[in-house]
Parts: C-alpha cells; sequence; structure tokens
C-alpha cells in the first residue's frame, strides 16, 4: 500500500475565490495559478461567464502545508462543521501568553471578516471557535 505524502482540504462554499482570499489572509497562503496563467484573476477571466468564480484553490506558498480547495455548490450552509481548521497560533505557549496569542489573533481576523463565537479556556487549555466568511467553524488553538 502507497504511503500518502499530501492532502487537500476541500470546503463547499456560495463564493469561492471570496472565501479562498480569507483564507490566504489567515494562514498566509497564496492563490494557486493554473498552469499557463500568471495570475488566478487571469485564469479566472478567461474562463466562460458561467465558470468564472466556480472554484479556486490556495496554497502554502513553503510548500508545507495542505492545498486548500473551495469549490462552489448550490446549497446553503446549515449545520455545523463535522470537520474544521484549527489555526495553531498557541503552539507552545500557556496560560496568559497563550490567550493573549489567541486573541491577537482574533482581534487580526475579524476584520478580515471572521466572526469571534466564543472562547474555550481553562487552566490547562485554551482556544476561540470562529467562523470564517460563509459561516464555516474553525478554531485558533
Amino acid at each position: 500500500m502507497a504511503t500518502i505524502r499530501q492532502v487537500q482540504v476541500t470546503f463547499d462554499c456560495a463564493e469561492p475565490v471570496r472565501v479562498a482570499r480569507f483564507w490566504c489572509e489567515v494562514l498566509g497562503y497564496v492563490m494557486a495559478t493554473p498552469r499557463g496563467f500568471d495570475t488566478w484573476d487571469e485564469y479566472d477571466n478567461s474562463q466562460p461567464p458561467e465558470e468564472r468564480g466556480s472554484w479556486a484553490a490556495c496554497v502554502d506558498p513553503s510548500g508545507a502545508g495542505p492545498r486548500l480547495y473551495f469549490q462552489r455548490v448550490p446549497e446553503d450552509k446549515v449545520v455545523k462543521n463535522r470537520v474544521h481548521l484549527d489555526v495553531r497560533v498557541g503552539t507552545g505557549l500557556v496560560g496568559d501568553e497563550r490567550l493573549a496569542a489567541l486573541e491577537a489573533e482574533c482581534a487580526r481576523l475579524v476584520p478580515l471578516g471572521a466572526v469571534r463565537e466564543r472562547l474555550l479556556h481553562d487552566e490547562n487549555d485554551s482556544c476561540i471557535v470562529m467562523r470564517d466568511v460563509e459561516g464555516n467553524e474553525f478554531c485558533l488553538d
């Protein structure tokens, strides 16, 4: 059996390009550019009008993180995600230092369109539950 070396995380969404650009800002990723094009916008504008914005992808420029793929679907999000991303901003930090790192990242993401849901906190651990620009849950961890 082959060893899996890479994964892609796929999001169903109404506005793939908008959601992809949000996650690029959150993670420091860049929009994936299809072969033969210099930019994502150049590619997207070359498509028939009904296909424009139907998908988008973003990648970690270092190559270390997974590719994120966003595809347009007709139905709205109506229930809690079964899988979500944890944005690891507090790794190795504890107590007030960890909480300060989480709060600082939350403050950076809210102006980008993220919504803060709630802080989960006890003496051993903490995270902030948030939503992206289309309501998908994620955690600052």
